[in-house]
């Protein structure tokens, strides 16, 4: 297997950009597509724990765009093969003094495209 192919990885870069555009101005749209459909995928959020994309629609569809911006540190993107991917970062927002929000993702390439199959969210205490 090959961790990190160039072009995989150029694939997964860009896909990962478009889902943060996606989220951090609200585009439902976007984001629904970017998250497989199927009762299988997973999203664990600050607040929630989503098992399926019935549960993750719905919250999407209920969220507040109010506060979405952020700057991501640390991220990490590795490719594994031509078929999956992991993507991992930090973000930060203002108001939110003191807290660092970590997210996780798990990428594979479908038919139509990457999605995102398993998803980690939460916010912890900046570290020292």
């Amino acid at each position: 297997m090959v961790v990190n192919d160039p072009e995989t990885l150029a694939e997964v870069e860009a896909v990962f950009k478009r889902y943060e555009t996606a989220l951090v101005t609200n585009d439902v749209e976007t984001l629904d597509e970017l998250f497989w459909q199927d009762e299988r995928t997973i999203r664990y959020g600050g607040g929630e724990s989503l098992y399926g994309v019935s549960e993750i629609l719905a919250f999407r569809k209920g969220r507040s765009a109010a506060g979405l911006e952020r700057d991501l540190d640390r991220t990490v993107i590795t490719s594994f093969g031509t078929e999956f991917a992991t993507a991992s970062t930090l973000f930060r927002r203002d108001g939110a003094s003191g807290k660092v929000g970590r997210q996780m993702q798990s990428w594979v390439r479908m038919e139509d495209g990457w999605r995102v199959v398993a998803a980690h969210v939460s916010i912890i205490d900046e570290p020292s």
